[in-house]
């Protein structure tokens, strides 16, 4: 069956603030000019911001460039940052510390990133953006000289078997003659477009971390709307980078979430477990005592920054958003960094259709003149600092802010996550606290908060290139760490009655999207792929 196809100028995969960004700036540089342009913007969720799950603080400075009338428009930022602080935590104390220059935040907003896709969505959509959310971007349609033209959405109605159903319908090609590539952190697609076009090449590895969150409603007492809370140390040991964050939203609301950087060493590590046991810290449980967690999510974050930002156009397309990787880690920030990569991008395609170019090169040009260019050199070195661990990560940090200022004249390098796992038979095993289930909880009850459904009769949409690698490698020499790098219970080792073999069980259904598991599998055997658009978490606030 063939697939029936929609031709636009532009298609965009993606509806997070890079894509939705890049979609604005398109329609408003083509209103400046006269000019009609067809814009069209796919989200594998079933809503804009189903699938956004960031902290989130925002710094303005891109808003303010692309819509600075957003608060007569009626952006949903409510929650001026009032209060930073910045702490050191041991076992069952606390002391604060300086807040480095890159966190200070002043002028910024506590907001639910979700929602303000939502808003950015409507603003889009106000300008003549077409807009298709539950559609998952399944596959990069090539022409015949290689240059890419479009993408296809996924079939829907293939049972687990492979098979079709009776309700089979066959996916559509979105044909565009610039495609811009906003997926996210650890995109399907853009996986395959580093290898088509060797985006890689010259760059450090991409590295990771992954952030877990909660929304918590809170005793009115104990809410300081506009608060900003950061801390390290406990409960992480000290060759693990990691954090967290306390943000006080309006409503007597709390965001709360643990980051860990997925260059740990441990198997037996468990961010999520780590992330429990952190809420249990006196200074920390009093806030949520009384109060009742709403929701759950989880997602993993780019980490690598400057030296690690891949070539960024190819012929027919480009990339954008943090499936580039434009996070600022120091600064805890990259919705703002995302929405420059997006307007600058869009500037480029739109000068590549006018002049009938297959490649928007200029991109490349217009982001090293940027500001997003400086602000990402000058902290190129603070989070490759902490491979040495904790102590040495903070003191280079403090000699590289206020010493060279961002620009010493060497670039640290950074290593792939998937290769720093010990053996677990030299590795120590971790013991984590039981959930009390007031202030702690499991997997299981957090990914039902998290809204998570997936079509059952489907393929499973985490594949294993090689089945017998889970037990032969991961079990033997691991002991299985994807039992405990998944933040939603979704591989699991099960013995059988019988005493045959262990064998990996899939919990496919459970999957938040978080894209954990694609980077950190050691040996690289599983790859994240799109299931039925639609399907994954369904954030509400988050």
């Amino acid at each position: 069956m063939e697939r029936e196809s929609m031709e636009f100028d532009v298609v965009i995969i993606g509806g997070g603030p890079s894509g939705l960004s890049a979609a604005i700036k398109l329609k408003q540089i083509a209103s400046e000019q006269s000019r009609d342009i067809s814009v069209c913007l796919v989200e594998k969720g079933s809503e804009i911001g189903a699938h956004i799950l960031s902290g989130a603080v925002l710094e303005p400075r891109a808003l303010n460039e692309l819509l600075p009338n957003w608060a007569e428009l009626g952006a949903p930022l409510d929650t001026p940052v009032k209060n930073d602080l910045f702490m050191f935590l041991s076992k069952n104390s606390h002391f604060k510390l300086p807040t480095p220059p890159q966190m200070n935040n002043d002028g910024n907003y506590i907001i639910s990133l979700g929602n303000f896709c939502r808003w950015l969505a409507e603003q889009a959509e106000t300008l003549g953006v077409e807009i298709y959310p539950g559609f998952a971007a399944a596959e990069v349609l090539f022409d015949e000289s290689g240059t890419v033209r479009g993408i296809a959405t996924n079939d829907l109605g293939v049972g687990k078997d492979g098979q079709n159903t009776d309700s089979f319908m066959r996916g559509m090609e979105l044909i565009g003659r610039q495609t811009i590539f906003a997926e996210g952190c650890r995109g399907n697609l853009t996986k395959g477009l580093f290898e088509t076009f060797n985006l890689r090449e010259g760059k450090d590895p991409q590295t990771f971390a992954i952030g877990i969150k909660e929304l918590w409603d809170i005793e009115p007492k104990k809410s300081k709307k506009g608060t900003v809370w950061h801390s390290v140390g406990w409960p992480l040991q000290t060759d693990t980078y990691g954090g967290s964050f306390i943000y006080h939203l309006s409503g007597n609301q709390v965001a709360v979430g643990y980051v860990v950087g997925l260059d740990y060493q441990n198997p037996y590590l468990s961010p999520f477990e780590e992330f429990q046991r952190f809420k249990t810290h006196p200074s920390v449980r009093s806030v949520f005592e009384g109060g009742r967690r709403v929701s759950y999510g989880a997602r993993a974050l780019n980490e690598g920054g400057f030296q690690s930002i891949p070539k960024l156009t190819f012929p027919g397309g480009c990339l954008i958003g943090c499936t580039a990787g434009f996070l600022n880690v120091p600064k805890i920030k990259g919705t703002h960094t995302a929405m420059k990569s997006g307007m600058l991008a869009a500037e480029a395609v739109f000068d590549a259709i006018s002049q009938n170019s297959k490649e928007a090169i200029s991109y490349q040009q217009k982001l090293q003149e940027s500001w997003l260019w400086k602000e990402l050199y000058k902290v190129r070195n603070i989070r490759p600092a902490f491979s040495k661990g904790f102590v040495a990560g903070l003191m280079y940090s403090a000699i590289d802010t206020y010493i060279f200022r961002g620009n010493a004249p060497w670039t640290f390098k950074h290593h792939a996550d998937h290769l720093q796992l010990k053996d677990a038979k030299s590795s120590k095993k971790i013991k984590y606290p039981k959930p009390d289930n007031l202030i702690s909880f499991d997997r299981n009850s957090s990914v039902y908060l998290s809204s998570t459904n997936h079509e059952e009769n489907q393929p499973i949409h985490l594949q294993l290139i090689d089945n017998e690698i889970p037990i032969k490698i991961n079990l033997k020499k691991y002991d299985s760490p994807e039992q405990r790098y998944c933040p939603a219970g979704v591989y699991e080792i099960v013995q059988s009655e019988d005493d045959s073999a262990p064998y990996l069980q899939i919990n496919s259904q459970n999957c938040v999207h978080c894209k954990t598991c694609d980077i950190k599998d050691p040996t690289q055997n599983i790859n994240w792929v799109t299931p039925e658009g639609g399907g994954g978490p369904n954030y509400p606030n988050m």
